[in-house]
């Protein structure tokens, strides 16, 4: 296979992936950090691809700890109980088969809204954590974006000096 047909199959994953960072049923980020290894294996690393490759793993590995770690502190912060924390993770696989695609999102907030009502028995505070967590999952959505653009625009420096 040619290095262009390689180059092509490359971008296509990179941008399934970037596409994954946005909807939560394709695979986001470490999709794209897989195909910029791949493609290293495929095309030959050299210092441009080996420098590559750091900077793809340097920013995947931020993007996935973002995931986790912006949504958490932000339902830490609410007072979000570690109850309603499992109740979203339940809730969105629950509503990852009841609405297909949007059912993760929606599942897990209702997740938190009820599990935050049966712990506090206050709507306003179920709310509250709700909107928090929300929010954080927003930002680290909006954050992901971000890195995977950049990883796209590496790869796509490296793939020049490839095929041009």
């Amino acid at each position: 296979m040619s290095d262009v047909a390689i180059t092509i199959i490359i971008l296509i994953a990179l941008l399934v992936g970037l596409l994954g960072t946005v909807v939560p049923v394709l695979p986001g980020i470490l999709l794209m950090w897989g195909a910029v290894v791949a493609y290293g294996f495929f095309v030959g690393f050299g210092a441009v691809g080996i420098g590559v490759v750091i900077v793809a793993t340097l920013l995947s590995a931020l993007a996935v700890a973002l995931g986790f770690i912006l949504p958490k502190r932000l339902a830490d912060e609410s007072g979000a109980s570690g109850w309603s924390q499992i109740a979203a993770v339940v809730g969105g696989i629950i509503g990852f088969f009841v609405i297909p695609i949007v059912g993760i999102i929606v599942g897990a907030l209702v997740g938190i809204a009820i599990a935050e009502y049966l712990d506090k028995d206050d709507w306003t505070r179920a709310r509250g954590s709700t909107i928090a967590v929300a929010k954080g999952f927003g930002i680290s959505a909006l954050l992901q974006i971000a890195i995977g653009f950049a990883i796209l625009l590496a790869w796509t420096l490296w793939a020049a000096t490839v095929v041009l």
